[in-house]
């Protein structure tokens, strides 16, 4: 019974649920105001997103120090220390402070 309603508005619904299924990767603001043009598509629901603080990742609730292993939310307070697992999903899932160059490798 009830209803649940995210932060940004969109609300759940157990049945026909289309969101974040694998089929439609729009964020929910992109859902609700259009996709922007080409070359300036968005990060996060959040646009612009969130600057990460150096060293760190955003993990969806706030940012993750991989090493001090602490995630603390948009306004930089305490939310929690991270398990072994939820470290290495943000080490392999989520969006970093700074980028990395991958260089081609041709194939032998």
């Amino acid at each position: 019974q009830g209803k649940y309603t995210f932060a940004d508005g969109l609300e759940y619904k157990d049945k026909k649920w289309h969101y974040c299924d694998g089929y439609d990767r729009r964020f929910y603001t992109e859902i609700c105001s259009g996709l922007k043009p080409a070359g300036i598509s968005q990060l996060t629901n959040l646009d612009p997103p969130k600057k990460i603080p150096e060293g760190c990742y955003d993990c969806g609730d706030g940012f993750y120090n991989p090493e001090t292993r602490v995630i603390v939310d948009y306004k930089l307070k305490f939310l929690r220390n991270a398990d072994d697992d939820e470290h290495e999903w943000i080490i392999r899932t989520c969006r970093k402070a700074w980028d990395e160059t991958i260089e081609h490798k041709p194939k032998p």
